[in-house]
């Protein structure tokens, strides 16, 4: 690191679990954020901000007025932009020292096989289904640590799932991708502004702890969040055997 990375980066090298070990390997880390909306917004800008030294943001939308309520990377001026372009230009206005790549497009199976084995940790800040459990494959594939977030109304869930460890479980183990269950979307059920925030700061926490390897973090855990009464509760997560998307992973 420079002098201005050290004093860019000094309050995370105050503390002993990072120290100046810890913040290189975040300078050395490459972060795939899956969405660039409510949980992207602060995910990134807090990854971007302690120094991750690259992120790829994907998403194939474009900044709405509606947006702004919630998804704090974006700028009234950047209506009508694409999220990503928007987004990279608020990330590297916080620090132009790390390198942001922008993917306005909805990746495929075979898109998010290359991009996920590129990286190493994988926020699902995504708002559907099909994409967290297309996302979680290619995260199983190629053994790469997955943080996911869900935010609706004043409820909140956040996860890690170390794909890493053989003993840890996956997303399908917790949401089967044969499970019916009706999406909810913002645009029709509404959401608590603060509570996105709340959700992708965690999300950036637990990626900047995986990156930097300290800390315990919420691998085998399921945090739950009623905003409306600001109460957490925490739920274990055991890997299913009958898993069909990480059955076939040799256990620890």
């Amino acid at each position: 690191m420079d002098d201005d990375q050290l004093l860019r980066y000094s309050r995370h090298i105050l503390l002993p679990e990072l120290g100046v070990e810890g913040q290189q390997r975040l300078l050395a880390s490459h972060a795939l954020i899956v969405g660039a909306g409510g949980l992207g917004s602060p995910a990134s800008i807090y990854l971007a901000a302690a120094g991750v030294g690259r992120i790829t943001l994907c998403d194939a939308d474009s900044v709405d007025l509606t947006n702004l309520q919630r998804q704090i990377v974006h700028r009234t001026q950047s209506v009508g932009k694409p999220k990503v372009v928007s987004a990279r230009q608020t990330l590297l206005e916080i620090n132009p020292g790390i390198e942001v790549l922008a993917l306005e497009a909805r990746l495929d199976a075979a898109a998010l096989l290359e991009h996920v084995g590129a990286c190493s940790v994988v926020l699902d800040c995504s708002d559907n289904f099909a994409t967290r459990h297309a996302v979680n494959r290619a995260c199983v594939a190629h053994s790469v640590p997955l943080v996911s977030g869900a935010a609706i109304r004043f409820d909140g869930q956040v996860s890690v799932f170390d794909l890493r460890s053989p003993g840890s479980a996956c997303y399908a183990c917790l949401f089967s991708e044969d499970t019916q269950s009706d999406e909810m979307r913002c645009a029709v059920m509404g959401v608590f502004a603060p509570l996105t925030g709340i959700i992708g700061t965690t999300q950036a926490a637990e990626a900047i702890k995986l990156l930097a390897g300290v800390g315990q973090t919420l691998d085998g855990r399921l945090l739950i969040l009623d905003a409306l009464t600001m109460q957490w509760r925490t739920l274990r997560l055991a890997r299913d055997p009958q898993c069909a998307v990480c059955a076939g992973r040799r256990r620890g």
